[in-house]
């Protein structure tokens, strides 16, 4: 690795500031308003859930992302205001609004986002004397109150800091992201921010949220549910003050490695925190004709429920896995294909070209008894991979899903 980790967050790239304050759109007092916020006027990408339902903060803030600017990120927790009609719509735009005037900024460099109980209004009187206090004690060192009030029922904050050099100049990347339940490829109930004080070609800049996307948060799930309201947002100032990156750059291989690092971090950190998970795991295909063959056989993997109650009963088995696989639509040969169980407790081959390999079942049993597990799945056809996560399902999931709003 070409730069260094910390444990920072939004505040910690130059020119930036964020708050987390309590506005009352929670039923606990827990902090449930943010705003992030750039001293200047910074290259920004985003990317959106792909569910046809999507939330009114979605609606405003895909098409106040055209044109590649932010300066200032408002995000709500404890009401998602999706399925709310004109009036959600209204709402997102009096935040988007609110925003702008308290920050003295255009209202167009303003993002939305929303995440919470679907098909409730939000508070508003709440929400905007919300907004004015959350601006009132926006400070450089406000990125750990930002990553605590965009959570709902997370069980922990999600953040994460790089620096390293470009050009000579110190960069710095960090995040924060939310995310705990209805978690699926496609992106998921789950939102993400990025800034940075790199100089970066805003058009490069989308281009690589874009791509990196594929193989962060489209490569997790939690419970196969897509959200309507998920988001990852981008915002670069240039503070540092290197020479513009784009795809020519001499260094622009080291930047990416450590942007996808930063996205990787929160993708997995998501899944860590899944609904009621014991288990973390992570699938990887190898040797497969193509990256999309990989993808897909990891993601039926990760979704099937028999799968993930398999690995919360602590039980090895391979047949769930391999159907999982057969069901997926990649392009594969079962009679060529090897599955292999990893963790602490040692590493087993569980399926060899086309049948169970031989094995002790205690051997197996030792491994499933860690918290992160790794299933390798060989095809052993071509020369791609893909690398995926997810959890198991557990009581506690349905405990917590089946009381969500009360």
């Amino acid at each position: 690795m070409q730069f260094n980790i910390f444990n920072g967050d939004v505040t910690s790239p130059k020119g930036f500031k964020a708050s987390g304050v309590y506005a009352g759109i929670k039923k606990k007092i827990k902090s449930d308003m943010t705003i992030i916020y750039s001293d200047v006027l910074a290259n920004g990408a985003a990317v959106f859930t792909k569910n046809k339902v999507c939330a009114a903060p979605v609606t405003i803030s895909k098409e106040h992302i055209k044109n590649g600017k932010i300066q200032a990120i408002i995000v709500n927790s404890g009401n998602a205001n999706a399925c709310t009609g004109d009036v959600g719509l209204k709402d997102a735009l009096k935040m988007v609004e609110k925003t702008a005037e308290v920050l003295n900024i255009s209202k167009e460099d303003v993002i939305v986002s929303s995440t919470g109980v679907i098909g409730v209004a939000l508070p508003m009187e709440n929400v905007i004397k919300g907004i004015e206090l959350a601006a009132d004690v926006l400070n450089y060192d406000g990125g750990q109150d930002a990553a605590e009030a965009i959570l709902t029922t997370d069980l922990c904050k999600k953040n994460i800091a790089v620096e390293l050099e470009i050009d000579g100049k110190k960069v710095t990347i960090g995040g924060i992201a939310k995310g705990s339940g209805m978690i699926h490829p496609n992106m998921a109930t789950m939102l993400g921010f990025i800034t940075s004080d790199v100089k970066i070609d805003g058009t490069f800049l989308n281009e690589l949220l874009k791509e990196i996307t594929k193989d962060t948060y489209n490569m997790i799930t939690v419970d196969g549910d897509t959200s309507t309201n998920d988001m990852v947002c981008v915002m670069a100032n240039g503070v540092a003050d290197n020479s513009e990156i784009n795809k020519d750059h001499a260094e622009v291989e080291k930047f990416i490695d450590a942007f996808k690092y930063v996205n990787a971090y929160l993708a997995k950190s998501i899944v860590y925190d899944g609904e009621g998970a014991t288990k973390f795991i992570e699938v990887e295909v190898v040797n497969s004709l193509t990256k999309e063959d990989a993808r897909m056989a990891i993601k039926s993997v990760l979704t099937s429920n028999l799968v993930k109650t398999a690995f919360f009963g602590e039980d090895g088995n391979w047949g769930r896995i391999v159907a999982a696989v057969g069901y997926s639509d990649a392009n594969f040969d079962v009679d060529k294909t090897d599955v292999t169980l990893k963790s602490e407790g040692g590493t087993v081959k569980i399926f060899e070209q086309g049948q169970g390999a031989v094995y002790e079942e205690e051997d197996v049993a030792k491994i499933l008894k860690f918290k992160e597990i790794q299933v390798l799945i060989d095809f052993n056809l071509g020369n791609e991979k893909a690398i995926g996560w997810g959890c198991d399902l557990s009581y506690d999931y349905v405990k917590i899903n089946g009381s969500y709003r009360s």
